[in-house]
């Protein structure tokens, strides 16, 4: 059963809701949840936070945070989830925010660092993972990742 199946079936059995944050996929997470008919009835928001003002502003990321540990940490990852699941007051925020490249990475922060972070009511947990190969590559392992997580 395809990872977008599983995830429409166990949120609307369940009455669940999610609302998304994603940076450095840019948007590729929604595309793949909202190509499923009927996504709606448990996908209520979708932010694309590539820049940081977004992060503060829409999604409550201090900016101490930011200028602390950077857009790309465990920090801005997991405020990132539990600022979109505030939004709207769904049951899930999943957010994603990495260096996806060709450039932009650094010795402590490689190009293909992930972060993502999935937040409930009751805990958040943040995953990081670092993905090779082109820019699309890492995005499109970063997504389906991230799809993975929410299917569990």
């Amino acid at each position: 059963m395809p990872l977008e199946q599983k995830i429409f079936k166990k949120f609307t059995q369940r009455g669940q809701t999610l609302s998304l944050a994603e940076s450095c996929t840019g948007g590729l997470i929604a595309h793949s949840l909202t190509n499923r008919p009927g996504s709606s009835q448990y996908f209520l928001l979708g932010i694309i936070a590539y820049d940081n003002r977004t992060k503060t502003k829409i999604l409550k990321v201090p900016a101490s945070i930011l200028k602390k540990h950077g857009a790309v940490s465990f920090q801005t990852a997991s405020l990132m989830a539990q600022g979109v699941r505030q939004i709207l007051k769904t049951s899930h925020g999943l957010s994603i925010t990495g260096i996806a490249g060709p450039g932009g990475g650094t010795p402590q922060k490689p190009v293909g660092l992930v972060f993502i972070s999935l937040s409930t009511q009751n805990k958040t947990i943040v995953k990081r993972h670092l993905f090779k190969g082109s820019r699309l590559a890492i995005k499109k392992e970063a997504c389906k990742t991230a799809l993975k997580m929410l299917a569990k």
